[in-house]
């Protein structure tokens, strides 16, 4: 699914069998359409999870939790942000038969995180890995360095046809693989030298939410929607 403001993308992965599901990186004004879309679809919702604390939009996860009972929050216990269930590198969070693997990924943030099936056939790389692109690394204690040394060892080492899932698009592009990346992208297939240089100097302005939505995040996001 996706939100046009921030231009975000959230996953819905289920398992036909089970009817268990998660929800990756929900956004909060879209939260209503991503609650509908599981009753739908006959699923269980057991948790919303996050690739990292969000800078340009408040998490949906903590208005899940009401919309849909049972439901847990999850974000890496290195974001600092509160949530039902805290993970780390190497977790897995398992719905029916799947499973998403947690790989470490941060430089974005020192909490992002990137989810892989357990077949390896997906990954969703929140802001650490975008197509053709990657996550700041200006604010947040962001670090060009280690952005890309994680995507390096956390992502480009899986088989080159997984797919990659960013949490951000802003060329109306929706998926990519690990091989594209690891041939195309313009910035991760510089030298770390060279890489580090690039980001230190975007000279980005600031997100627009980031006064509201990285306080919100820190607290599960809100826990009900705007009126």
């Amino acid at each position: 699914m996706f939100e046009p403001v921030s231009c975000t993308y959230t996953y819905l992965l289920g398992d036909r069998e089970t009817r268990e599901a998660v929800l990756i990186d929900p956004v909060l004004e879209t939260a209503p359409r991503d609650a509908q879309l599981v009753k739908e679809l006959g699923l269980r919702l057991l948790y919303a999870v996050n690739t990292h604390c969000h800078a340009d939009h408040i998490t949906g996860s903590g208005a899940l939790r009401s919309l849909l009972p049972g439901c847990q929050s999850v974000i890496s216990r290195l974001s600092g942000a509160q949530a039902d269930l805290h993970i780390e590198d190497g977790d897995s969070i398992r719905f029916g038969r799947f499973a998403l693997e947690t790989r470490a990924s941060p430089g974005h943030t020192p909490g992002c995180v990137t989810f892989v099936l357990n077949d390896h056939s997906m990954a969703f790389t929140g802001d650490a890995l975008l197509i053709r692109g990657c996550g700041r690394t200006d604010f947040q204690q962001g670090c060009a360095k280690t952005l890309y040394h994680s995507v390096h060892k956390k992502i480009f080492t899986l088989p080159g046809e997984c797919l990659v899932y960013p949490a951000h698009d802003y060329h109306g592009l929706t998926v990519s693989t690990v091989e594209e990346e690891r041939t195309l992208n313009p910035r991760l297939t510089l030298s770390c030298e060279e890489f580090v240089k690039l980001m230190d100097n975007l000279n980005l302005p600031k997100p627009q939410q980031i006064d509201v939505a990285v306080p919100a995040n820190m607290r599960c996001g809100v826990q009900t929607l705007p009126s």
